[in-house]
């Protein structure tokens, strides 16, 4: 196969290819967000909400950057894993309204990686004054967003999708200086339709990789 090099990016030998693989759209897509809009600056606070495929990179990628980091989820069950695992700082229940009560105006910033529909009033009272929350999940319906949180304390809801090929090297270059990978687990080809119904049930820690070369392998 010959591909023009502006398309291609390169890995450093010290990433393993099956862990790099989720960087190229989970890692590029919390990365760039945090490069765009200023919240890559050490000390800064971060919430990321969803402990998904896209939340575990994105508490990886701010942990490097030297950002304190809150993961905020609606499974309390997750919190050993965000705080152990992923050396989150601390960890919201975001249904707990004793808990959300307790964080309002600590962040600076929040991605939020969710895909289903879910309040944005509460996140946005996390937010200091200034504060932004950066939506990098598709909800397939539109979500409510209050104006009036936004006005006193002049805070920022804003999207972010994918980024370019010279910001994805320099993500994959930042995740090789600081060995981040995905946390994944390798199937081969014929496990396609199992690893999709277990991606419904969320069952899954966290991006499923298909190993082609061993699936195409001939058998004896």
């Amino acid at each position: 196969m010959v591909v023009d090099e502006h398309f291609v990016v390169a890995i450093p030998d010290n990433l393993p290819l099956d862990g790099a693989a989720p960087l190229l759209c989970a890692g590029i897509t919390v990365y760039s967000p945090l490069k765009f809009f200023g919240l890559d600056k050490p000390g800064l606070h971060l919430g990321v909400v969803g402990l998904g495929g896209l939340g575990h990179t994105a508490v990886k990628f701010a942990k490097a950057m030297g950002l304190k980091v809150t993961v905020i989820s609606t499974s309390p069950g997750k919190k050993q894993e965000a705080v152990e695992h992923l050396g989150a700082d601390s960890f919201l229940v975001s249904c707990d309204q004793e808990q959300m009560q307790s964080a309002m105006g600590t962040l600076d910033g929040i991605i939020d990686t969710v895909s289903a529909v879910h309040p944005l009033l509460p996140l946005i009272g996390l937010l200091k004054s200034h504060g932004k929350l950066v939506m990098v999940g598709a909800p397939e319906k539109p979500l409510e967003l209050p104006v009036f949180p936004l006005l006193m304390g002049r805070k920022v809801v804003a999207g972010s999708g994918i980024g370019g090929l010279k910001e994805t090297q320099e993500m994959i270059n930042f995740a090789s200086k600081h060995n981040i990978t995905a946390d994944i687990e390798v199937i081969p080809m014929d496990y396609v339709n199992t690893a999709m119904e277990r991606l419904v049930k969320a069952d899954v820690r966290y991006r499923f990789v298909i190993d082609i070369g061993n699936s195409l392998k001939p058998t004896a």
